[in-house]
């Protein structure tokens, strides 16, 4: 990718069109590059509004994502920096979120989580040769590049990324979601890139069940969960799924980071390299079933959340104990909570910049239709749901 000229100004080089996202400091919008009619997202960031530390984070994102080149990355193709404005040009991916094309599938296997898994463990195999940790994997971040069957899984959203030469471990800041947080990260001990790897186990346990492994709707009984790795594998749900499935997560689970499994030494393990002999090809509906929950639960915490934040003053980023209230939601616009499992936090520069909002993490590519929001049991197992559990479809 040749860099632009000096002068370069945006609309040199491309068209703008039809908004796909908006979030407090920025928007997304589909635009065609004049030069060849391809079509791109552009996030545009306002930096009148960006404090010089949120500036420096923006920095830091465009150059992570300039850095990584791979199939299943979403790529920055373009970075124009203007007086008040930064483009930000990435791939359009139009599939929408992986878990939501999931659902949408005739036939689920595990055979399928596994060619799910890995090629989300080559993008983190990807990021950790380039000395780049992610720190925010979770299905949000997750996307298709296209609603072609057999699509590519892209990895997006590299606004808390961080760089992390070789093997170094040291304490970042807090930041990532709660749900798929490591036990290092909770414990405020230095960490590297092993936290994306832990992720990734959280992930293939939701992939295989469709549910995570460690849930609460408390916070606190969240974390001491995650700290001590009190997962495991209920009947009826993980009997159907094969030793190799179980002994991959294991490894990625693995409370001790030195111990715990590598994006390398994950995609050589049997259950990825060796599927067609080792995953089972059975077709897993009740995962499918209970993914559905899953996805319409994150969605509808996303749009009540959405709702409260258009009656609050949102000119605060931390609550009263100085923790990060600011999330993502799907589509780009920040919303404010502390408790949920969904919830991207980082805490890195509370003691920096208290009293100015956080730089915007909008999502550099949406998914182009409009989605209902639907009511979800909130309870952790599939075989705990009941059809009494649901009320009214409650739709935003």
């Amino acid at each position: 990718m040749a860099a632009p000229a000096a002068c370069t100004r945006f609309s040199d080089n491309y068209d703008l069109k039809e908004e796909l996202g908006k979030g407090a400091f920025s928007v997304v919008r589909r635009c065609v590059q004049k030069s060849t009619g391809l079509e791109f997202a552009a996030k545009i960031i306002n930096t009148k509004k960006l404090s010089a530390r949120d500036f420096q984070k923006l920095e830091r994102e465009a150059r992570i994502c300039r850095k990584l080149q791979h199939p299943n990355i979403v790529r920055l193709h373009d970075s124009i920096q203007e007086e008040h404005f930064h483009y930000l040009v990435f791939d359009l991916v139009t599939g929408g979120e992986l878990f939501e094309d999931i659902v949408a599938r005739e036939f689920y296997s595990e055979a399928d989580a596994s060619h799910c898994i890995q090629q989300i463990l080559e993008s983190v195999h990807h990021c950790h040769s380039n000395g780049v940790v992610h720190r925010d994997l979770k299905p949000e971040n997750l996307l298709l590049a296209s609603k072609a069957k057999g699509a590519a899984v892209k990895l997006a959203d590299f606004g808390l990324a961080i760089e992390v030469p070789g093997e170094q471990q040291a304490w970042f800041g807090f930041a990532g979601t709660p749900g798929y947080l490591s036990p290092e990260v909770l414990k405020k001990e230095p960490y590297g890139k092993p936290v994306d790897i832990w992720a990734c186990g959280v992930i293939l346990y939701i992939l295989l069940v469709g549910y995570p492994p460690f849930w609460d709707e408390d916070q606190h009984r969240l974390y001491a969960q995650i700290k001590i790795g009190a997962y495991d594998y209920p009947s009826p749900e993980w009997d159907t799924v094969t030793a190799e499935a179980k002994s991959l997560i294991n490894e990625m689970l693995t409370v001790n980071p030195s111990k715990r499994i590598t994006a390398s030494e994950a995609l050589k393990h049997p259950w990825i390299c060796q599927r067609e002999r080792v995953a089972s090809m059975v077709h897993r509906q009740e995962t499918v079933d209970c993914l559905k929950k899953f996805n319409a639960r994150r969605k509808l915490k996303g749009a009540i959340l959405t709702t409260m934040l258009a009656t609050r003053n949102f000119s605060s980023k931390y609550d009263a104990h100085g923790r990060s209230i600011i999330t993502k939601k799907g589509d780009g616009s920040q919303v404010k909570e502390s408790t949920d499992s969904s919830t991207t936090l980082e805490d890195d520069d509370i003691k920096e910049d208290k009293v100015k909002g956080g730089v915007d993490r909008s999502s550099t590519v949406i998914a182009k239709e409009p989605e209902e929001i639907r009511i979800v049991c909130p309870n952790k197992t599939c075989s705990q749901l009941s059809t009494s559990s649901y009320g009214s479809d409650l739709v935003f």
